[in-house]
């Protein structure tokens, strides 16, 4: 029987995923529609990754404005992907944005306007107020008690319903805690369970 561990909703959009097969190693499979397991073919170029990165920042720039809202815009390229995070010193400022459903929803519309532009799928991903460092967090807690389980008896953990790329942290979290993991289920329910190696 699994124990499932409530104690984060994951209920944020999620990156649906191209197939329901359980992944048994301590990495996300092959989630091609999200550009999880590519090829290093079909990884995007350096220069791919920058554009991605100089259209989002424009998106979001465009965004903010709108909303009257102010916010230092960063542009980063690594791991295949394009990373963009939104800054200010008043935390109030993105407070609103900054919450994790609204940080996913946001981070998909950019993702449209930049596959728009470049004709290509996006992995971007989007931070606003040091939203993806507090997720990461929560993340490493609900690993930590998902082991704790384990320890205690359990043959398994699983985890709530998440994006692929939250998946892919859990995987590399429970990796370094020295369990295994894999994923389940399709689409929005697409989650992951933990057991002893």
């Amino acid at each position: 029987m699994t124990d499932k561990l409530d104690v984060i909703n994951g209920d944020a959009l999620a990156d649906e995923s191209a197939s329901g097969d359980a992944v048994t190693s301590t990495h996300e499979g092959t989630d091609a529609a999200n550009g999880v397991g590519e090829s290093a073919t079909d990884a995007p170029t350096q220069n791919q990754l920058e554009q991605e990165g100089d259209i989002a920042a424009d998106y979001i720039e465009e965004f903010l404005d709108i909303c009257d809202l102010d916010g230092d815009i960063d542009i980063d390229a690594r791991n295949g992907r394009a990373y963009i995070s939104v800054n200010t010193s008043d935390e109030d400022n993105l407070r609103v944005l900054s919450k994790p459903e609204t940080v996913n929803a946001l981070q998909e519309l950019t993702r449209l306007a930049v596959q728009n532009k470049t004709g290509s799928f996006s992995r971007l991903i989007l931070d606003i107020g040091g939203s993806r460092d507090a997720r990461e967090a929560e993340l490493a807690t609900l690993v930590t008690r998902a082991v704790e389980r384990i320890e205690g008896g359990a043959t398994e953990a699983a985890l709530p319903a998440m994006s692929s790329y939250e998946r892919k942290l859990v995987h590399d979290l429970v990796a370094a805690r020295g369990y295994q993991s894999a994923s389940h289920g399709e689409g929005r329910d697409r989650h992951t369970v933990i057991t002893a190696v």
